[in-house]
């Protein structure tokens, strides 16, 4: 079924990422050529899924691993927009990160909205990641997976954008995020999303997360 808004910009980054870099690959080819005329081997830049150590239980986050690119074009004019820093690059690269984000899928929330989403879509995440404030969300973490010890040491969020997801009074936060597990390998461009519902609680509209399936 064709819809006119994405539910989520994963896609659409992973999209752009690929166009970016199938664009890349051919730009190099007079170059790639030795004195013999034969190609020379093609480097390996797939993104590699990576799941959290509570990703095994009910409730937990599952994420994937961002690929850099050296630029991203933007889907609706083609216009280039901010480059996705290698990995490895530190806080330095986070303003970029962000700024992909945001080009590749305008804000459609309030910014009220999307404050709260933003607040709540950080915490599950660090909750999720390092066990902090699960208790918070016992309609999102379960006992059993509160009761699991924390993947994630050293935890940093890289950018975090809020958007609509369909209809309905959904909505999904988008998180890229860096992290070293407990056997101490590090890795950024981790990508999560929590998703969340429009409800009203004591009179009041708020946003409510929803479980992960």
């Amino acid at each position: 079924m064709t819809t006119s808004m994405p539910r989520s910009p994963r896609m659409l980054v992973i999209a752009t990422v690929l166009l970016v870099v199938c664009g890349l690959g051919l730009l190099a080819v007079p170059e790639a050529r030795g004195p013999s005329g034969s190609p020379k081997a093609p480097g390996s830049s797939a993104p590699v899924p990576r799941s959290l150590a509570a990703s095994a239980a009910k409730g937990s986050a599952a994420n994937d691993v961002l690929a850099p690119a050296h630029a991203a074009s933007n889907p609706t004019g083609g216009a280039a927009v901010s480059a996705l820093p290698p990995h490895g690059e530190g806080v330095a690269g986070d303003r970029a990160i962000q700024g992909a984000l945001e080009a590749a899928w305008p804000a459609d929330l309030p910014p009220g909205d999307a404050r709260q989403l933003l607040a709540m879509g950080r915490s599950l995440l660090r909750a999720d990641a390092t066990g902090a404030g699960r208790g918070r969300w016992s309609t999102v973490f379960t006992a059993e997976v509160r009761a699991l010890a924390p993947a994630f040491a050293r935890f940093r969020i890289q950018a975090a954008i809020a958007r609509r997801a369909g209809g309905g009074g959904q909505a999904v936060v988008h998180l890229v995020w860096a992290g070293a597990d407990r056997g101490g390998t590090y890795t950024d461009g981790r990508i999560t999303d929590w998703r969340f519902t429009h409800t009203t609680r004591k009179g009041s509209p708020t946003w409510t997360p929803l479980p992960r399936i």
